[in-house]
């Protein structure tokens, strides 16, 4: 359910490719840092984002040198200096990845070795930020007593995966955390929810699997749930895209607006794009 927020790289500004790169690795360290080497294996490039925004909303200033890496040993990368922000999103990250297989072991009985090799790192990232993982524990039960219910109601059942990331959002934030900030990661946690459920249509309904559109519709695969249900997707993804214009457009930003900008403005709907029109074809 997670990696999907990427840029849309040929309208990145060369700075902030840099600086979207050196985040990501900093953010690998982080976890290294705080939960441990084996923890590193959970990074998305959701979690880089996330840096990205707490940083510049924080005015945390972001120090970026060359230096190697394990993945990278000889070529020398820009990498993001570990800070106290990137040692608490690398524990945000583990904590989700957590969940997150503890959830994929329930709907498919795959990931137990996954959930082996990062236990330890979890504990870890659980004492760092004990309220994010209240936070996650108690949205993860509320999304599977939906899905085991059969909701077809697909704003109701992906609420608590928006409300998970916003108050996610709250507790990285802190003190500097407002409405606007508040309802952008709502919009965003929304469009995962969506727009993994619409990822995986075809896969779930081969499967027999639980799927929030499956339910709604049952149209035999994604193709034809495009053709025949444009006017509610386009009603669904304008609704978010809306949402997070209106509230990216109220938030101050102190530094590298552009990067976020381009995430959130072409990103997102680039991929929404891709998931849709890939499918078709």
């Amino acid at each position: 359910m997670f990696g999907y927020i990427r840029p849309d790289e040929p309208y990145l500004y060369k700075k902030d490719e840099v600086l979207y790169q050196a985040l990501y690795c900093g953010i690998c360290k982080g976890i290294g840092a705080s939960c441990g080497q084996m923890a590193r294996f959970s990074l998305t490039y959701d979690i880089a984002f996330l840096s990205a925004i707490a940083h510049n909303i924080l005015g945390v200033d972001v120090e970026i040198k060359k230096s190697h890496c394990v993945i990278h040993p000889i070529t020398k990368r820009p990498i993001a200096k570990v800070d106290e922000l990137s040692k608490k999103l690398g524990a945000v990250n583990v904590i989700l990845a957590k969940y997150k297989i503890a959830d994929d072991r329930i709907d498919s009985k795959k990931g137990f070795f996954k959930g082996l090799i990062f236990r330890r790192g979890y504990k870890k990232a659980k004492r760092l930020m004990v309220g994010v993982d209240k936070i996650v524990a108690k949205r993860y039960e509320e999304l599977r007593s939906l899905e085991s219910s059969d909701n077809g109601i697909i704003d109701r059942v992906c609420e608590p995966f928006s409300l998970m990331l916003a108050e996610i959002s709250d507790c990285v934030l802190g003190e500097f955390a407002t409405q606007y900030t508040h309802d952008l990661f709502f919009y965003i946690g929304k469009w995962i929810y969506i727009i993994d459920a619409l990822d995986d249509y075809d896969k779930d309904k081969k499967k027999g699997e639980y799927n929030p559109f499956i339910t709604c519709y049952r149209d035999e695969n994604l193709n034809e749930l495009v053709k025949n249900r444009t006017e509610d997707l386009d009603f669904m993804f304008a609704d978010i895209f809306n949402g997070i214009s209106a509230n990216f457009s109220k938030i101050t930003f102190k530094f590298n607006k552009d990067l976020i900008s381009n995430v959130l403005l072409r990103g997102i709907p680039m991929k929404t794009a891709k998931v849709l029109e890939g499918n078709k074809k």
